[in-house]
């Protein structure tokens, strides 16, 4: 059996939700080939998450993802965590690299699952690697979804 449960708790960007667990499930699904998986994605926003980058991982500040993984054995084709997504450091990003907070989000997404997969990003090898990977994962994602579509209707977009 498989759950995807997603949260949006910020309040600064109005996320379509439907589309975003579209996105995720065929990241999961259709991409990747896990076949079962229980996930939680965590849509907030920097206060909490500088709140939770101090607590568990003992740094200051924001960041832009931060995933647990509750597996324990990433050699299976199971996958079981927490995605925590900043999206004020998305549209941070977002401006930085001159393209849509919706990418950076799913960006972001990408690189959680990524990571319960086993991929790590701490030494230049292994970084290299998982960016190349998130690249080509991102842009079969943004083939198959208007992910601009992500801004819920009806909202300002900031």
């Amino acid at each position: 059996m498989s759950e995807l449960v997603l949260r949006n708790r910020q309040r600064n960007r109005r996320v379509d939700a439907v589309l975003l667990r579209r996105v995720a499930r065929s990241l999961l699904v259709e991409l990747l080939g896990v076949e079962h998986y229980e996930l939680g994605v965590h849509l907030i926003a920097a206060p909490e998450m500088a709140q939770l980058n101090q607590t568990f991982l003992g740094h200051e500040g924001s960041t832009d993802v931060i995933t647990f993984d509750y597996t324990g054995d990433t050699r299976t084709k199971r996958l079981h965590g927490e995605i925590f997504i900043c999206l004020d450091d998305a549209v941070t990003q977002a401006r930085k690299f001159r393209t849509a907070w919706q990418s950076e989000l799913v960006r972001y997404l990408v690189h959680g699952v990524m990571h319960l997969l086993g991929y790590e990003d701490l030494n230049p090898a292994a970084r290299r690697v998982m960016k190349r990977e998130e690249n080509r994962l991102l842009h079969e994602l943004t083939r198959r979804f208007p992910l601009r579509r992500l801004v819920k209707s009806g909202t300002a977009n900031h």
